[in-house]
């Protein structure tokens, strides 16, 4: 994962398991705050955080053509910088990760599963709100 620095612009690699934690630019050395937005992520990229992730990752299996999926979007965005460092927020397109969402038996969309410790812990469709998400997450949030 490659986190762009606010302060000088330097891209900074941040290992899957410390994408929520707070770390600093190894440039300016200024604070890299917790990841607080949804995560675009491929087969390769999901499954590392998805295993090693410190905290719970909930993955949003969603596309391009699905109305729901872009009322959606706006709540699992906001839900994302509400629950900084004490969840990872993904979004797999479903168009172009065909055998990740066949992978997970996703055949509705959107689609929420829940990974804590690379275990699925819940799995959902249909549409969340904001603060549906948060209260699901919440419940396996240390």
């Amino acid at each position: 994962m490659i986190r762009t620095c606010t302060h000088c612009r330097s891209k900074n690699r941040i290992p899957a398991r410390y994408i929520a934690a707070t770390g600093k630019c190894g440039s300016c050395k200024q604070p890299l705050p917790p990841q607080a937005s949804p995560i675009s992520v491929d087969a390769v990229n999901f499954d590392d955080i998805i295993n090693n992730a410190a905290v719970p990752v909930l993955v949003d299996f969603w596309a391009e053509w699905c109305g729901p999926c872009k009322m959606v979007a706006p709540e699992f965005a906001k839900a994302a910088a509400n629950l900084a460092g004490k969840a990872v927020l993904l979004k797999v397109n479903t168009e172009t990760e065909q055998q990740l969402a066949a992978r997970f038996g996703v055949r509705s969309i959107p689609n929420f599963k829940l990974f804590v410790d690379g275990k699925m812990k819940f799995d959902q469709a249909g549409a969340l709100s904001a603060a549906q998400i948060q209260q699901i997450v919440g419940q396996f949030a240390e």
